[in-house]
This record gives structure tokens, C-alpha cells and sequence, in this order.
């Protein structure tokens, strides 16, 4: 594990306001496990975004347990210093090392959890775990609350009542701080400049797996520690995949490229998609299918202000794209009858967008107590409408087929309105003309 970068109070202050919606209870987060790819090879590690955003820990094997307001309040269960493992992987802190650097009230060896921990929640009337995410984990704290029942021996009193960790974290974090949106900005940033470096690139004749190439050295470059997730490198009719990660193919002369690609910077990721000729000209069909997709995304954005509902662009997504559609020839018929059967899906299966922040599909509710909740400034999300035209789809006009585009940006709800995270790629027509190929 690399030496702390960030400051333990941003994780403080984030339990003290955590711990005041769980008083009486306790949190416990375990870390993200360790995951083999091949033989003896294992995944770059990445920790859970839920033990990252308490603790600013990214360990493997680790478990915290939050007791808001008891002593101790905040406790960790880690590896074992050990200088032989450390020689092969790399610096471990453990227990001492974690409450030093990192604000916690007392650390213990990870294999002391069985025996600590119902301890510790002896002492609360609710547990708050996401359960079948860890598997080991849930193993673990099922022996851990079969023995804080049998403590509580003859009163009467069961097993601790378990309620779900995650949402009340993804709730918290569905707003961002100003420090969050810091990071968010330098995420979508590189983010940005990545995608203008593979417009540079891309000619015909290039590989989508070069392409995918410069956007990585980029987002290295800029201070990236990893990409926010796999990347979408699609030209011609694979762009009508909506998560083809193959990146495997020659990029050709007259063929759009869908890039779809985001950086992660401290934990928090940008989440972009452009789709540009790969020649650098649109033909007037794909110029016609791309200008009805921007029309919709920059219209939707515009929309964008505290006090409506996500569920509302969703909508709004649905009709425009469904009008877009009609004028295009994809779809004939009555619009709200149209949309009634769902025929729009055909082209378009996605919603308009998602949370965004330290996972590219971020935490938080689209509904509380079945209604559709209002969006609040400083939260974050995708707009990304768009329109999949796969080439053997024989209803389709000829000359649309095979064309496949989205287009996606990072926006924040402001006080009145929206800031657009990012801007500064080129989505225009003109604008995308003058940088495709121009290295």
C-alpha cells in the first residue's frame, strides 16, 4: 500500500456525519477482496469505495467497524506487518501503523475479527453491512452475530437487525463536497484531454486497441492512477454495442468511432463518450443521425436545475430520442403508442444517464418511498443519450445501418442550473472536423 496522500480529517469528518443517522448502531465496511485473473496472477487491486470514502484505507483484507459515539468509536481489523510478504508486495502498515496515519481509535490484526468484534457490537441495537458482496466476509460476520446472540444468553433477545450499509453510504455520498468535486473536476479533466489525444490520433488504418492506447498513456500521464472503468473503443457497427470491450479492430476509412472512456483520479472517475468519422468527415447520413443526438443531449442538459426529477430526463430522453427516430424513418406510427410498446428501445435500450462520482455508476437513490427523488445542487451525473442502428437490421433505411452514436458528459447541478465537467471536448460537428487525424 502506497503512503497516505490525503487528509485523514476529509475521512473524520465523514464518519461524524455518518454516525449521526446510526446512533445506537454500528457500521461495519469490509474491503473490496483481492481477485485471481490467471493462475497466480491477480487484478490490479482497487479498494471498495465505501472503505475508501470512511477511511482513506486501501488495503486488501480489512474490515472496519464505525460505533458512533462509544469508545472506542472507530476500529480496523488488518494485515499483519510482515517484512517477508512486504519484500514480495510491498509496505503494509499494519495495526500500529493504522491508527497512527489514519485516525483510528484502535487497530487490530484481521485475524483477531472473530474474536473482537462481537465485542464491540455487543454493545449496539443494529448492525448497518451490505451482505452477499463479500462472501468470506458474510461468513465471518455470521459467526460474529451467532456469537453476540449467545451472549445476550436467556433475555430474550435475538440476532442483531441488519440493515443495508450501502444505501445509507451511497446516500451520503450522492452529494459532493466541495472537496469531492475537486477531484471530480481533475477526473473529468484528464478525462477530457485524453479523449482530444485519441481524436488527434485517430485515422483510418489505426487499431482501436492504439487508440485505447493513448487515452491510457494519457490518463497515466496526467496523474491517473487507473481508468474509472473497462473502455469502449468501438468503430463502424461495433459502436452499436453498447459495452464492447473487444478494442480489437482496424479502424476504417468511413466508419464513426464511438469512444466511450474515463479517467480516475483519487478514487473519482470521469465518464465520457464521443463518437467522430474516423476519416475526420461525417457523411450526411451520420452527420443527420449524429445532429438529431446532440440535439437531444444539449437540450436535456439545458433542462438540468434543482427541483426536478432524474426520472424526468429519463423521459425527456425517451420522447426526443422517439422524435428523432420518427424523422430519421426508424420507427413510423403514432409516438405515444410508439413509446407505449417500448419500440423506441430497439435503437435506443439505455437510460439517459446515471450517478457519477467514485464509481462510474455511483451510489445513491433514483427513488425514496417510491417516488422519484428531486435532484439537489452538487450532485452528479451522465447525460448520454443516443442512437444504435445495428447493420443487419433490415427494417432500418440502408444507408443509417451500422451507424452507432452516443454522446456523454459529466454534468453538476448548481444552484440555478448545471456546470458541464466536460466542455472541453469537442462534440460539435465543425469542431470535430478540425482536431479528427489533426496530430
Amino acid at each position: 500500500m502506497r503512503k497516505p496522500t490525503f487528509d485523514m480529517n476529509i475521512f473524520a469528518e465523514r464518519r461524524k456525519k455518518l454516525g449521526q443517522e446510526i446512533a445506537g448502531g454500528a457500521l461495519v465496511v469490509g474491503s473490496h477482496p483481492e481477485l485471481v485473473r490467471n493462475h497466480d496472477v491477480h487484478f490490479p487491486y482497487r479498494q471498495d469505495s465505501n472503505m475508501f470514502y470512511l477511511t482513506g484505507w486501501e488495503e486488501p483484507d480489512s474490515v472496519l467497524i464505525y460505533r458512533p459515539g462509544m469508545k472506542p468509536e472507530t476500529v480496523m481489523f488488518v494485515r499483519r506487518k510482515d517484512p517477508e510478504r512486504e519484500t514480495w508486495d510491498g509496505f503494509r502498515y499494519g495495526p500500529e501503523g493504522c491508527e497512527r496515519e489514519f485516525k483510528i481509535d484502535k487497530a487490530y490484526h484481521i485475524d483477531e475479527f472473530a474474536k473482537v468484534a462481537p465485542q464491540l457490537l455487543k454493545e449496539v441495537d443494529r448492525v448497518y453491512y451490505r451482505l452477499y458482496k463479500n462472501h468470506e466476509l458474510d461468513e465471518r460476520m455470521q459467526g460474529v452475530l451467532e456469537s453476540v446472540r449467545q451472549m445476550q444468553g436467556r433475555t430474550g433477545y435475538g440476532l442483531l437487525s441488519i440493515h443495508d450499509a450501502d444505501t445509507l453510504i451511497g446516500e451520503m455520498r450522492l452529494v459532493k463536497s466541495e472537496y469531492e468535486l475537486t477531484q471530480m473536476r481533475e477526473a473529468c479533466e484528464i478525462t477530457a484531454q485524453g479523449h482530444l489525444a485519441a481524436m488527434h490520433f485517430t485515422r483510418p488504418g489505426v487499431t482501436e486497441r492504439q487508440v485505447q492506447g493513448v487515452l491510457a498513456h494519457h490518463f497515466f500521464m496526467k496523474g491517473s492512477a487507473r481508468e474509472g472503468y473497462g473502455y469502449i473503443v468501438a468503430s463502424g457497427n461495433n459502436a452499436t454495442t453498447l459495452h464492447y470491450n473487444f478494442n480489437d479492430q482496424i479502424c476504417k476509412d468511413g466508419d464513426l468511432l464511438l469512444i466511450d472512456a474515463g479517467a480516475e483520479y483519487n478514487y473519482y472517475t470521469g465518464d465520457i463518450t464521443r463518437t467522430f468519422p474516423v476519416n475526420g468527415k461525417f457523411t450526411d447520413e451520420q452527420a443527420r443521425v449524429y445532429e438529431a443526438v446532440l440535439k437531444v443531449q444539449k437540450e436535456i442538459i439545458d433542462f438540468v436545475k434543482p427541483g426536478i426529477v432524474f426520472k424526468d430526463l429519463h423521459e425527456m430522453g425517451t420522447s426526443l430520442l422517439t422524435d428523432a427516430m420518427l424523422e430519421l424513418g426508424l420507427l413510423s406510427g403514432r409516438k405515444d403508442d410508439l413509446i407505449q410498446a417500448l419500440a423506441q428501445k430497439k435503437y435506443y435500450p439505455h437510460g439517459i444517464g446515471h450517478w457519477l462520482g467514485l464509481d462510474v455508476h455511483d451510489a445513491g437513490l433514483y427513488f425514496k418511498k417510491g417516488e422519484p427523488r428531486p435532484i439537489e445542487a452538487n450532485m452528479c451525473f451522465t447525460v448520454e443519450p443516443g442512437i444504435y442502428i445495428p447493420a443487419d437490421d433490415t427494417s432500418a433505411p440502408q444507408r443509417y445501418r451500422g451507424i452507432g452514436i452516443r454522446i456523454e458528459d459529466n454534468i453538476r447541478v448548481t444552484s440555478a442550473g448545471s456546470e458541464n465537467m466536460t466542455s472541453s471536448v469537442p462534440k460539435e460537428i465543425a469542431d470535430l472536423e478540425k482536431v479528427v487525424g489533426k496530430a
